[in-house]
């Protein structure tokens, strides 16, 4: 599971000092992390007219280092330094002190005739916007047709958030040391990192239990252990039955594609909840879902106390209005597991509060599965990237947030968080969503805790869309999950 974790910049410099500390010297890592680069350049370009920008930093030592074995390996080159050597410190300096070539100060007037740019000028660790001469050189390679090769992050970019700080230089290809970084995985800086290749520098796997990682990449190791599995002596009641709550007539087939997703990904029973008028249409499109109108006056409140209905899903088509709103209050009060999807979380945009203080009278903890809209109603205040905004919501909201896009983050109230990154671009299509709360409510009506059945769900619905490939349309997620499942147990470990 270690290989997974996503290191912040203050992690990883705390990774660096506990190798440093236990007998690595700095210079050992810069000198390997600048070779590991080395390599990477010259597996894929053949003695191209290279620019190698360096920073005031260790980035710049990295950059230091490529540039001596580029040339030693016969290629030509320049290097550019933002600053002066003399007031290079620590490793960096020892770096530049090594290098015996031209050392060109760093201006848009330093790219020539260059076929090839390493950029070592900021790497992870920027804090602030760039600006003057760096931020007018980057601005003038954007616009060149040139190959870029990152060292640990491009230049511009947050390392912790993926935000770009003023202007980014985009890259073609990125090399990072020991573990990705948040920003590796959030949009926009995963666009702006082309290809990433992670490389060893000497640092132990050890260091993470000392750190230990709260943030990870979306991946089955992650919760493989805790995904529910049938047994030859299991039955369909103790597989769960989650009931997913519908709207009218207009807006039933949400409901539809969250109740299939709920059983195709293994709970025993799904029932659509649903009033009187919608039986009919449902009843035309459902066979091994089950089918339950609402009580009258009571309308779900019999179904809560009936215990062998463990979890639910409300939102799905279920209409921005009151009664939704009293659904999902009613489902907390009755201390149920549930799923808070679309119009469920909508309905709390002007009180947000409301629920929150729902959910931790509950005494659990429900996902929420917000898009960016939804998010941004229901979190108005969140802050510091997709990252730092996920983890604050949750732990408001004492809940499991889903906040859902190319980069979806999921996290938890205790602090942890995942990011994913499977998700094609043909999930961006109506209904999808809807399929992913269903996948949520199966995952938890079985018995699988908040946090990793967000996880799952979430690495599920992507693969599933990913395997379907073209032309996907919501209703073909759920015939990709047996091969998906299939995968997920084939691939243990």
């Amino acid at each position: 599971m270690g290989r997974h974790a996503l290191l912040t910049t203050d992690e990883m410099a705390r990774a660096d000092q506990m190798t440093i500390r236990a007998g690595t010297p700095g210079v050992d890592l810069m000198e390997a992390a600048g070779l590991s680069v080395t390599r990477h350049i010259m597996h894929r370009y053949a003695g191209i007219k290279t620019l190698i920008l360096c920073g005031p930093g260790n980035n710049g030592g990295d950059g230091f280092v490529i540039a001596r074995h580029l040339k030693e390996a016969g290629w030509s080159m320049t290097l550019a330094l933002l600053g002066t050597q003399e007031k290079l410190t620590g490793d960096a300096a020892v770096m530049a002190g090594r290098w015996d070539g031209d050392i060109l100060p760093l201006t848009p007037e330093v790219i020539q005739d260059h076929g090839l740019v390493v950029d070592a000028i900021f790497g992870a660790g920027l804090c602030r916007d760039i600006e003057g001469p760096a931020a007018k050189l980057i601005a003038k390679i954007n616009g060149l047709d040139l190959d870029v090769v990152a060292v640990d992050m491009p230049s511009g970019l947050s390392g912790d958030s993926g935000q770009i700080m003023g202007v980014c230089l985009k890259a073609t290809s990125t090399v990072t040391f020991f573990r990705r970084k948040p920003g590796h995985l959030l949009y926009p800086g995963r666009d702006y990192c082309g290809t990433l290749e992670v490389t060893d520098i000497g640092i132990s796997d050890r260091v993470l239990t000392d750190i230990p990682p709260q943030t990870y990449h979306n991946d089955p190791a992650l919760w493989r252990d805790q995904f529910p599995r049938p047994t030859l002596t299991g039955h369909k009641y103790n597989r769960g039955h989650g009931a997913v709550i519908s709207g009218g007539l207009a807006h039933g087939g949400a409901a539809r594609l969250a109740a299939r997703a709920a059983l195709r990904i293994g709970a025993g029973l799904v029932s659509v909840v649903c009033p009187e008028a919608a039986i009919q249409s449902h009843a035309a499109q459902l066979n091994a879902v089950m089918i339950k109108p609402f009580m009258g006056k009571e309308d779900i409140g019999g179904y809560l106390k009936d215990d062998r209905i463990g979890h639910w899903c409300v939102g799905p088509g279920g209409g921005v209005n009151e009664r939704t709103r009293d659904h999902v209050l009613q489902i907390l009060a009755a201390e149920r597991g549930c799923v808070i999807d679309a119009d469920g979380l909508s309905v709390f945009a002007d009180q947000p509060d409301r629920l929150f203080k729902a959910i931790a009278k509950s005494g659990q903890c429900p996902v929420l599965t917000p898009h960016a809209g939804e998010f941004a109603r229901l979190f108005p205040d969140g802050t510091g990237g997709k990252l730092a905004a996920a983890r604050a919501a949750a732990r408001r909201a004492g809940a499991v947030v889903i906040y859902k896009g190319p980069d979806t983050v999921i996290a938890g109230p205790d602090g942890r968080a995942v990011i994913n990154d499977n998700a094609p671009p043909t999930l961006a299509t109506a209904g999808s969503g809807d399929v992913l709360a269903g996948l949520c409510l199966g995952l938890m009506a079985q018995g699988m805790a908040s946090f990793e059945a967000a996880s799952a769900a979430v690495w599920v619905h992507g693969a599933a869309a990913t395997a379907f490939g073209p032309g996907l349309i919501s209703e073909d997620i759920e015939g990709q999950i047996p091969a998906t499942l299939s995968y997920i147990s084939e691939s243990a470990g």
